[in-house]
Parts: C-alpha cells; sequence; structure tokens
C-alpha cells in the first residue's frame, strides 16, 4: 500500500502511528515524529547521514523528537486551513450589484478590458494606442465589486504542513489531487519492495489492471474549478483544465506516468464508497483470473473554498458557528479546530480532507511466486443502493444488506467464534448528527444478528477527517496497521456516547484498544445511496489459509522469497523516512502509436514489453458456423 493523508504517509504504516502516538513504544515514536518532521521539511537529512535543521545545524535524532514533537502534532491530522491552501480570512470573491447613476458615468479603461461586444449607448473614445474613455448615459449598469471574504468554514484535514507531493517531479499545472495520485502509487511500489519492470514482464501485460479515481473530480484552479470558473472571473481556459478535471484521470496518470500499463483501466465513482467501489472490480478481476495484479486507489483533493462552500450549504459540515454553539464557545482556538470530528459523540458535521491511497493487489499463487510481502487480503466488497428515497444525500436501508453480507462471508471463512471475538469495525463515522444515529443502527442490528456484545469501533475521521472518495482508503490502511501493530485508534474527542446512538453491542473508546484481530470491516456510507462495506483479513489469518490452499511447503518456500523483497521495502521506508521520495513520473516515456505493434491474428507483441497479449478470448455463447448453408446449424 502507499498513499498520504493528513497524518502523513501510507508505507511503513507511518499514518497509523500517528494516529496511535501515544500508545507506541518510544522508538517507534521517535520513528514516526522524525519521519515526520523530515516529510514537513522541518529538518533536511545529509549525504553524511547527519539531520540538519533549516537553519544549517546539526541536530541529533534525540533533539529532534523534543524540539519538533508539538510544531509535528500541531500541523498534522485535522486543523485549520492553512495558507498554502487558501486564506480562509480572505477568499477572493465578487460581490453582484447595479449603480444608479442620473448623469453621465466617465471612466477610462485599457482598450482590451472593454466588454465584448460594446453595449450600443457606450460612447468610447481613444486616448492612445491602449486606453479608452468610456461615457455611459444616466440610467443603472450592473458590475461586480471584488471582495475578500472571510470562510465560514476554517478546519481541515490537510497533509503535513510543509509536504507538497507537486515538488517532488516535474508537475507542470498538474491538479493537486493528480499530484498526490503519482506520490501515492509511487509510495506503493516503493513499498512493496517488488520491482515493477520484472514484475510486469512476467506477465501478459493484459493481466494488469488499474481502478482508480475518485468521488467529485479535480476541481481547484488547474483542473475543472479553474475551467469552470474561468469566464466569471476574467481569466483564461488552459487546454489542460479540460482533460484533467475528469474523475479516471488518477488511473490514466498511473497507466502513462508510473506503471506503463496496457491493460484494463477505469473507475467507479460511488460517492464516498467510490475507494471500495474499485476494490470491488480489483477483487471481482482478481477472483474470476482474469488479472494476477491489480492496482486500486483513489486521490482526492477537495479543499477549496467552493466545495467547502457547496457541503456547507448542505449544512453537511462542521463550519464555525457550529462548532462555537456545540461547545458554547465566543472564539474557536487552533486546539478546537482540531476537535472539530467526533463521531458518535455530540457533533455537527463532517470536515472535508483530502487523501492518496493505493493498494498493490496480486491472486495468491503470483504473491506465492514472487515472495510479496502481505499486509492482509481481501475476499470480497459488498455494494447496494437504497431504494426508494426522499432526499438523495439522506442514508437509506442499502448499508444494512452490505455489512450483513460482509459479516456473513467473514463468518464462512473464519467461523462464528473469531467473527464474535476477535473482529472489528472501521465506521463511515463522519462525525454528523445523522450519520451517528443511522449507522449507529446499521452496526447494532448486525452485530445483534451475529450474536456479537460488544464490537470495536473506529472512526478514523477523527483524525484525518472525510477525504471523500478516499475515506475508506484512509480506513483501510488504517486497517492494516491495526493488524501490524495490534492497536485500534480510539475516538480521542468522545467525552460521552451522544444520546441517541444505538451502542448497545458497540464498543466506543477514547484511547487506543490493544487488539489482535482476525478481520476488519470497512464501511462506507455515500451520498445518493452508494453503500459499501468490505472485508479485510489480517496477515496471520491469511497466510493460514494459503497454507490450507497451497501447503506448508509453499508457505515455507514464499517466505524464505520474502526476505529479500522486505529487505527492498525496508531500504525505502528508510528513504522515505528521510523524504528521499522515489516518485515515478515517466513523461514521454517509450510512447507508442500504432505502427511499432506486431499483430497477428492470436497475439499482439508490444516492443518494450516481454510477453505479447493474447487475443484468444472466452467465448460461453457457444458458435455459429457461417460456412454452413442457412438452415442449417
Amino acid at each position: 500500500m502507499g498513499g498520504v493523508n493528513a497524518a502523513g504517509r501510507s508505507s511503513g504504516h507511518q499514518a497509523f502511528r500517528r494516529t496511535v502516538l501515544d500508545a507506541l513504544p518510544q522508538d517507534d515514536q521517535a520513528q514516526t515524529l522524525i519521519g515526520l518532521a523530515a516529510m514537513m521539511q522541518l529538518i533536511l537529512r545529509q549525504e553524511d547521514g547527519s539531520w540538519r535543521d533549516r537553519q544549517g545545524d546539526r541536530v541529533e535524532a534525540d533533539e529532534i523528537v523534543s524540539r519538533y514533537r508539538q510544531t509535528i502534532l500541531e500541523r498534522t491530522l485535522i486543523r485549520r486551513i492553512e495558507a498554502s491552501l487558501f486564506d480562509v480570512e480572505g477568499i477572493p470573491a465578487n460581490r453582484a450589484s447595479r449603480l444608479q447613476f442620473d448623469t453621465p458615468l466617465v471612466f477610462k479603461v485599457r482598450r482590451r478590458q472593454l466588454p465584448q461586444p460594446v453595449p450600443a449607448d457606450w460612447r468610447v473614445r481613444e486616448i492612445d494606442g491602449r486606453q479608452v474613455e468610456v461615457s455611459v448615459p444616466p440610467g443603472s449598469l450592473d458590475v461586480l465589486f471584488p471582495e475578500r471574504r472571510a470562510a465560514l468554514v476554517r478546519a481541515a484535514g490537510q497533509l503535513p504542513s510543509g509536504f507538497e507531493p507537486g515538488a517532488l517531479y516535474r508537475s507542470v499545472h498538474h491538479p493537486r489531487g493528480l499530484s498526490m495520485a503519482v506520490f501515492g502509487a509511487s509510495d506503493c511500489l516503493g513499498q512493496s519492495g517488488l520491482d515493477w519492470a520484472t514484475l510486469r514482464d512476467s506477465l501478459d501485460p493484459d493481466q494488469i489492471a488499474v481502478y482508480a479515481g475518485n468521488s467529485i473530480g479535480q476541481l481547484d484552479d488547474q483542473g475543472w474549478g479553474g475551467l469552470l470558473k474561468s469566464y466569471v472571473s476574467g481569466g483564461r481556459a488552459t487546454s489542460k483544465q479540460m482533460p484533467l478535471g475528469y474523475g479516471q484521470m488518477p488511473a490514466d496518470f498511473l497507466n502513462a506516468y508510473v506503471l506503463g500499463s496496457v491493460g484494463p483501466t477505469g473507475a467507479i465513482q460511488g460517492a464516498c464508497a467510490t475507494f471500495l467501489y474499485n476494490l470491488r472490480l480489483g477483487v471481482e478481476d482478481i477472483r474470476s483470473g482474469r488479472r494476477r495484479v491489480v492496482m486500486v486507489g483513489t486521490s482526492d483533493a477537495p479543499i477549496t473554498p467552493e466545495i467547502i462552500e457547496g457541503f456547507r450549504t448542505m449544512g453537511a459540515l462542521a463550519d464555525d458557528d457550529s462548532l462555537k454553539a456545540l461547545d458554547a464557545l465566543t472564539l474557536l482556538t487552533d486546539a478546537d479546530y482540531q476537535r472539530a470530528c467526533r463521531p458518535f459523540a455530540r457533533n455537527c458535521g463532517f470536515t472535508i480532507a483530502e487523501a492518496s491511497q493505493f493498494l498493490l493487489l496480486m491472486d495468491d499463487g503470483l504473491a506465492l511466486e514472487t515472495g510479496a510481502q502481505i499486509l492482509g487480503s481481501v475476499p470480497g466488497v459488498f455494494t447496494n443502493a437504497d431504494g426508494w428515497k426522499r432526499s438523495i444525500s439522506a442514508p437509506g436501508i442499502g448499508n444494512y444488506i452490505t455489512l450483513g453480507k460482509a459479516v456473513a462471508l467473514a463468518r464462512e471463512i473464519l467461523g462464528e467464534r473469531a467473527v464474535r471475538e476477535r473482529s472489528f469495525l472501521h465506521a463511515h463515522a463522519t462525525s454528523t448528527p445523522k450519520n451517528r444515529i443511522t449507522e449507529s443502527h446499521v452496526l447494532d442490528e448486525i452485530a445483534r444478528a451475529n450474536d456479537i456484545t460488544a464490537w470495536p469501533v473506529a472512526g478514523i475521521k477523527t483524525f484525518v477527517g472525510h477525504s471523500q472518495g478516499s475515506a475508506a482508503g484512509d480506513q483501510l490502511a488504517s486497517a492494516l496497521g491495526s493488524f501490524a501493530y495490534g492497536l485500534i485508534p480510539g475516538l480521542p474527542y468522545l467525552d460521552a456516547v451522544a444520546d441517541d446512538v444505538h451502542g448497545e453491542r458497540l464498543r466506543l473508546f477514547r484511547d487506543p484498544l490493544p487488539f489482535e484481530a482476525d478481520a476488519a470491516f470497512i464501511n462506507s456510507k455515500g451520498f445518493g445511496g452508494n453503500n459499501a462495506t468490505g472485508v479485510v483479513l489480517s496477515p496471520r489469518t491469511t497466510e493460514r489459509l494459503l497454507a490450507k490452499r497451497h501447503g506448508q511447503a509453499a508457505l515455507e518456500a514464499w517466505k524464505q522469497r520474502r526476505e529479500t523483497v522486505m529487505a527492498a521495502s525496508d531500504r525505502y521506508c528508510q528513504r522515505a523516512d528521510a523524504a528521499d521520495f522515489d516518485v515515478i513520473y515517466r513523461f514521454g516515456h517509450d510512447v507508442l502509436e500504432g505502427p511499432e505493434l506486431d499483430i497477428d491474428r492470436h497475439r499482439i507483441h508490444i516492443p518494450g514489453y516481454a510477453r505479447a497479449v493474447s487475443l484468444d478470448v472466452d467465448n460461453p455463447f457457444g458458435h455459429l458456423d457461417d460456412d454452413a448453408p442457412q438452415g442449417e446449424s
């Protein structure tokens, strides 16, 4: 896995460690803080291996932890929106007004700034080659007055301060979400410890797929956001804004600039469940035998004034006035913004966030053959709609079906006792009053149906916010961290469970919970009735299944091959902890347009790919002999 969110990098479980920091041993805390300090450009790694601060002075590891700990805690996770994204005190805007005047209005303006066409009743006199004088007869005139508006929502789950993914490669006018996708996929490949070229050459290119996207496209100024407001803002559209705004563009970027994949590709948009929708595509492709390797992921960068205002007007976000009312405050401090997201407690709305999350999926035979690390396994993902609805954004019944199916699958694989005693939930947990009621009822009812009495519930959005289509990716990355460290992140701002939460059979807790799990359930409830639940099995459980299926000898051989892969992965994570990121971006690399291909009726050989693409296809429909006379078969 790889990626980044408000807690840090996904690789090496850095982001997970940030969410359970105080429950970790001192060495793990130090590793986490030093890695984040480097990522945030607070310290710089030198060629001799020493650390230097921004002033160039040498600083030792223990000093880094003591000096920068508080800064790191304050500039990661949910916090006040920083100026690098936009100025919450003065968002550029225009105020529509109508001027009324009884005498001619005379003003000077540059010729190229005149409206086109010039109104018929305007008198225009040329002053010089560049400037004109305009006289408008008495009456009225519609104008836009520029202004600066204060943001009504000032909390968000932003990437760690100082980390700019677009600065790590030649990103020319790339939307932020696509720069995050390039980083996330590169981080995933680095953490895997596998050589991508070697892996690709061992397979038919059509056995590799990429399913990646996001929930609302790229809506910052470099994407559709800039395109859609270009006319009204007086700007110009660029040739890149239209294509780079599409929601499937993360997959397109991975194919074209990171992986060089020619296999199946695409993206499903499912609102907040988008990550799980794409994960389902990858899982089903591998289960069917059509693909052997699939990269799955999402990348969302929705922290823009316009998107925030859209969600705010729906009443979905925790805005400043609501947060003040919630805690009877007159002013909000930075510490108050950090507490903005409170799943299952008294709350007032979700906190928007940005994140990029990617997984590398393999079939079990190939994983054993390559010595791949096994962080977990996904036996199934279930999606269901809500049926008839009143409000399109309101929750419905589909989530009962998805979670019920997910638990049924886990019960069939693991047995009833394992599900009751060694599974936990990663709830959608948006921190809206409506979600705390409806989702807790889903969780509690499914627990009751399966005789679960105290189901541990994690709500990772309390730390990293709601990254829209990437939210379930944040949840899944956290679940993999729980498998690795035996800890489930708590709900630190759960001062008390809200009275309307259905929690009779749920275990809601504030501090990280020591827990050895066999399985986790990743739950999503998206606007429009996009519900999804995925089952994730722990590495230990997965290895037991592999031994049963392939034999213990195959498992021992895999463990030997894994040593080399793990060593490569460890080297990558050590470099990444020093902010030495190996971001892959190959623009114009080995571009092919068609004439270079070697084609016959059974296969297409592509220069640069070791194996040809087979054109042999499955035909389940039967065969008609077109040489037989009509009327015969």
